[in-house]
């Protein structure tokens, strides 16, 4: 059976989407809104990758941690881990432990912190020193003096040739990880991404030398950019942008980026919204409710707070055969394909909880979560299957890219307190 993969980008007054189709289901989504006081200029909060110059505010020895102003209306939050230089922080793991935050950090200290969580919930924005940009073939880290490779690209021969690589490639004290995008690619196109990506952090640490505390050194690239740089993977068959002024920036960025496939990218030529032609704002509004209905009869009620998911999935309609494990696995297996795909639609992170139908098959148990391993695979994100608890639920980490994706479309009703869909 042949499947079709479409990247689709839509930009409207509100802001920018783009959505990813495999064979028309919804599988990933991003967002940019514009800021309604200044049209044309991305919403405020939106700082995930920019790197400030911070001023350290208030140091707190009973968190490890400290505040730092780094000129947004919250101060930022910098952990001891994340103050350390990062190979002192190996070091120290596997010594007697930390240094007191009071030995690295002194108010009134100025230091280059990058945004690796955006602000909200009352919360600001979470800050590291560890520095990584990411290029199209690699991410560049300045200090971090070694060489990672994706743990997507499966062969070993194939990995060790970029470990090879990427030693060759890097200076002293630099690091580079090797990005899914990197297998197979010839030596110079990687040592290119590594070079420009080293001449920006140059130009950002010189522009750090010559700022004064808080002030911003480098803006994470936009969203367009960063779809294409993230999202166009080489599945990827068509790519299809809403007007003719966001086909011409599409086209000229894949041309600079992934030069030769500029064919796959054409402009939507009728009148109707893109997104309501394909079905994606339709799926989005499915994906976004709390309660959502499986195929074969059965359901997920989905419950989401700033740090935890907690998904439970129940039988419903679906009586399936004679046997009762098996139905009750088949509705598990069913429910597990969906809540892997809603994770990267809702982009949520943190700790997921996943209260499966009980099972009283061990067997049964493993390959559920042999199947949500192989499923989380495919996440851009880094997500980790812990495993069973000890009362039976599926416990999951996920590294959230960003505070909001798709419920960055969605304003809350001020009457019943529900969400929904704002008109594109």
């Amino acid at each position: 059976m042949t499947t079709l993969k479409q990247l689709l980008m839509h930009g409207s007054k509100e802001g920018l989407y783009a959505a990813v189709l495999d064979n028309g289901i919804l599988v990933d989504y991003a967002s940019q809104l514009h800021d309604p006081d200044q049209p044309g200029q991305v919403q405020p909060g939106a700082v995930m990758g920019n790197i400030y110059k911070g001023k350290v505010v208030n140091v707190l020895p009973g968190m490890q941690a400290a505040f730092l102003d780094i000129g947004l209306s919250k101060n930022a939050f910098l952990y001891i881990d994340d103050a350390l230089h990062p190979n002192l922080e190996k070091r120290e793991k596997q010594s007697a432990g930390k240094p007191s935050i009071r030995d690295v950090l002194r108010p009134g200290q100025e230091l280059v912190v990058q945004v690796v969580r955006e602000p909200g919930g009352g919360k600001g924005a979470r800050v590291t020193t560890h520095i990584s940009l990411p290029g199209r073939w690699l991410v560049y880290m300045p200090e971090a003096a070694y060489v990672g490779v994706s743990r997507k690209i499966g062969d070993e021969q194939e990995r060790e040739r970029l470990r090879i690589v990427g030693e060759r490639i890097r200076q002293p004290e630099e690091g580079v990880i090797m990005r899914t995008a990197a297998d197979g690619l010839p030596d110079d196109a990687l040592a290119d991404d590594a070079s420009s990506l080293r001449e920006l952090w140059q130009a950002v640490s010189e522009e750090a030398s010559q700022k004064k505390a808080p002030a911003v050194l480098h803006l994470e690239a936009g969203l367009v950019h960063r779809v294409i740089r993230d999202m166009l993977a080489a599945d990827i068959e068509e790519v299809i942008v809403s007007d003719r002024q966001l086909y011409k920036q599409v086209g000229s960025l894949v041309h600079a980026m992934a030069p030769g496939r500029e064919k796959l990218v054409r402009c939507y030529e009728a009148r109707d919204n893109l997104f309501d032609h394909f079905g994606i704002s339709r799926q989005a509004e499915q994906a976004l409710s709390r309660t959502i209905q499986l195929v074969s009869g059965g359901y997920i009620v989905w419950d989401q707070t700033e740090a935890l998911t907690v998904i439970d999935v129940n039988t419903g309609r679906f009586i399936g055969s004679d046997n009762l494990e098996e139905t009750i696995y088949r509705t598990n297996a069913e429910a597990a394909e969906l809540i892997a795909r809603l994770l990267r639609v809702r982009d949520a992170g943190g700790i997921i909880i996943i209260d499966f139908i009980d099972m009283e098959s061990d067997a049964n148990r493993q390959r559920i979560s042999q199947q949500m391993e192989a499923l989380t695979r495919m996440d851009r994100s880094r997500c980790t299957v812990v495993g069973w608890t000890r009362l039976g639920l599926l416990e999951i980490t996920r590294k959230k890219s960003r505070l909001k994706a798709l419920p960055s479309a969605v304003t809350t009703c001020s009457s019943c307190g529900g969400r929904g869909l704002l008109p594109q």
